[in-house]
């Protein structure tokens, strides 16, 4: 079987080199850890060096792939337990990280799964609204509609989060607009 596997499918090792971390992130939107990202990867790229050749459209066909086997993975009682005690931890964390990134990532990991996962193919894999609603099976609009409302999200907890950190350092704060001209008297 490995034989098999290593003859003729340079196309999929290129696809792989190319958009592993993207899945793994794209995973880890989907709600996985870090680790199942890792596993449900594993298992695409498999079943796709299985195949006689490639697809129409291997990249399509691979996040649709990929998210198929998360989706079913996280069907699994015991690992979504086990994912829950893991949230805390949605991104692993690195030494060069800003605390801007960090708190990014925090607003992300808040957002309800349908935005954070819009978000994560529109940004990180670059996407268009069409093509991540032939994904997901549901409408451009319905996309567009779910990424607006994602980064408004973000938005708000990024600036909260700002004020937060401001505060902490003792920092005077003005929260008002300028004021508006009422006209002459």
């Amino acid at each position: 079987m490995s034989e098999t596997i290593q003859c003729g499918h340079e196309w999929c090792r290129r696809l792989y080199e190319d958009r592993a971390s993207e899945l793994i992130l794209y995973g880890r939107a989907l709600g996985l850890s870090h680790s199942e990202s890792e596993d449900v990867l594993q298992d695409t790229f498999l079943a796709m060096m299985r195949k006689s050749g490639p697809p129409e459209q291997p990249e399509n066909y691979c996040v649709r792939s990929f998210r198929n086997r998360a989706l079913n993975y996280r069907r699994n009682l015991w690992r979504r337990l086990l994912r829950e005690i893991e949230a805390v931890q949605w991104f692993e964390r690195s030494n060069n990280e800003s605390t801007q990134e960090r708190a990014a990532m925090r607003c992300l990991e808040r957002l309800p799964q349908p935005q954070r996962e819009v978000i994560v193919l529109k940004i990180w894999h670059g996407r268009t609204f069409e093509s991540i609603g032939e994904l997901l099976g549901v409408s451009p609009n319905t996309v567009a509609g779910r990424y607006r409302y994602g980064l408004e999200k973000l938005s708000s907890c990024l600036k909260e989060r700002n004020y937060e950190e401001l505060e902490s350092l003792g920092k005077p704060l003005a929260l008002v607009d300028a004021p508006t001209s009422f006209g002459e008297r």
